[in-house]
Order: C-alpha cells, then sequence, then structure tokens
C-alpha cells in the first residue's frame, strides 16, 4: 500500500501543470456531485425524472472521476506537450460546462436536456450538446494517440489502456445517440417520450464511461503484486471479458435473461479483479486467494 501509495503522490508531485490543474478541477466537480447529494437529503424532492437533484450529483461525480481518470491513463500516453495540454484543458472544461449547466438548470427547476421552453433553455441546451461534441473529439483524439508506439510501457498496461479509451469512445457515441434520439423528438413536441427514450440508454453510457478507470486500474494495481505475469495476464483478461459481456448486456437491457447474463458477466468481472486488487494491497496474497477460493 505504501508503494501504490508514493507512485499516486509521485503522479501528483511530478505530473505536468496541466495535469495536476485537472486533477483539482476533477476533485471539484466530485465534491459539487456529493454537496448536491446533501442539498437532495435537506431539500427533499423527487430522485427520478428530468428535473431532480440527481443530475446535478450524478454529473458532478461522473464527470469529476472521469476527468481524473482520463489525465491520470493520458500521462502514460507518448503526446507532444501542446497537443496534452489542448486535449486535457478542452476535456476540462467542456467537463465543467457540462456540470455547471446542469446544475444550473437543477437550481432553476427545470429540465437541462431537450428543453428548447425559452431562448435561454434552448442555448443551455445547445451547449450542452456542443460540450458533447468537444468529449467526442478529445476522446477520440486520445484513443488514436494511445493506439501508437508506447516505448517504455508494460504491454499488459498498454492493452488496458487501450480498452480503457475505446470503452470510452463506445461510452461517447452512446451519448451521442441519446442527444440525437432525445433532441429529434423533443423538437417533435413530445419531451416526455425524450427523456424515456434516451434514458434507456443511460446504464450503458455508465458503464462504458468508467471503463478508462477499470481496466488500466487493474493493470497498473497488478504491477505491485507478487502474481506471475502469466497469471495476472490471464485474470486482466478474464476481468476485460465480463466488462465487455456487461457493457453488451447494458446495451440490450430489457428482457430478464439479458439481467441474468449482465449478473453473469459481473460475477466473471469481481472473481478476476479482486485477486489482483488483495495482491497489490498486500492484505492477500493473489496466489493465497485463488488457492482458497
Amino acid at each position: 500500500m505504501r508503494e501504490i501509495g508514493r507512485e499516486l503522490w509521485g503522479s501528483w508531485r511530478g505530473g505536468r501543470r496541466i495535469e495536476r490543474l485537472c486533477y483539482l478541477v476533477g476533485a471539484v466537480l466530485v465534491l459539487s456531485g456529493v454537496a448536491h447529494l446533501g442539498v437532495q437529503a435537506v431539500v427533499g424532492g423527487p430522485w427520478e425524472g428530468p428535473v431532480s437533484w440527481r443530475k446535478p450529483v450524478t454529473f458532478g461525480l461522473s464527470f469529476g472521476l472521469t476527468l481524473v481518470s482520463v489525465t491520470w491513463v493520458a500521462s502514460f500516453v507518448r503526446m507532444g506537450v501542446r497537443a496534452r495540454a489542448l486535449l486535457l484543458g478542452a476535456f476540462g472544461v467542456a467537463s465543467v460546462a457540462e456540470v455547471g449547466l446542469i446544475t444550473a438548470q437543477a437550481w432553476r427547476r427545470v429540465p437541462s436536456h431537450f428543453n428548447f421552453e425559452t431562448t435561454f433553455d434552448t442555448r443551455v441546451t445547445t451547449v450542452l450538446a456542443a460540450g458533447g461534441g468537444v468529449l467526442i473529439t478529445v476522446v477520440v483524439s486520445l484513443f488514436v494517440l494511445s493506439l501508437r508506439a508506447q516505448p517504455g510501457l508494460e504491454p499488459l498496461l498498454r492493452a488496458a489502456i487501450r480498452a480503457g479509451f475505446g470503452a470510452l469512445v463506445a461510452a461517447m457515441a452512446v451519448g451521442a445517440v441519446m442527444i440525437g434520439i432525445g433532441t429529434t423528438l423533443a423538437r417533435g413536441g413530445d419531451p416526455q417520450a425524450a427523456y424515456h427514450t434516451a434514458g434507456a440508454f443511460k446504464l450503458a453510457h455508465a458503464v462504458a464511461m468508467h471503463g478508462i478507470a477499470l481496466l488500466p486500474g487493474l493493470a497498473w494495481l497488478g504491477r505491485f503484486g507478487s502474481l506471475a505475469g502469466e497469471r495476472r495476464a490471464r485474470l486482466l483478461a478474464l476481468a476485460a471479458v465480463g466488462y465487455v459481456g456487461l457493457l453488451g448486456c447494458a446495451l440490450a437491457v430489457g428482457p430478464t435473461v439479458v439481467w441474468v447474463l449482465g449478473a453473469a458477466f459481473a460475477a466473471i468481472l469481481i472473481t478476476a479483479a479482486t485477486p489482483i486488487v488483495l495482491d497489490a494491497s498486500g492484505l492477500v496474497r493473489g496466489r493465497e486467494w485463488l488457492a482458497s477460493s
């Protein structure tokens, strides 16, 4: 645990200026989400629906964690100084704009997405969509950069980084579909259908969005343990299978059989990830956990 802590602290102290700035901004966004969880507890109101405190909570937490994850994972990818500052800076600005406008609309007690009721609301919806376009551009760019040669980077970590950015590209694609469907229905005069139809993709969007932290995080943690390279590679591959299967089930959510299959893939993911995490933490050696289970 000390070694993990030292390396994480080293990532902060030795981080580039844009990286440290993004870490701070990400922390602020997470705190904003937590604070609005308190607002929900005090003020009350519905948790679901287009007008609720759930939106500033979930968007603050999700964007904050994603910004920190993207910044950290991108630190392993080779790119120019200006390219890194531009891409991370754009991702950070877009994240703040998304969370800020969604939060503002929650305080105004009006929907943040697919809302064309007033000129101001239309502009907010347009800016949110434009921010999504910026996020897609940045994520695709980082994914392409990760596919280039990365000398000095451990093969397992390199593969996990590429898979993580690939999952984030999938999340952006799902988000774009949600925006397209919702906007079309809302402009057609049926905002309730817009929220309901686009909302059906929320689970898939969430699962895909956090693969950028999960897959590289497991590969990175595995470097601190005692598991042999081949066994660690098999566990990481199994975790990736579980994650991809879970994502596929989230996209096809609906029938009961899909939920059962999704639970099975989640179990595979947890089973593969647990010995890696325990081994890296030093609480239980991974090979001992595997032998006992």
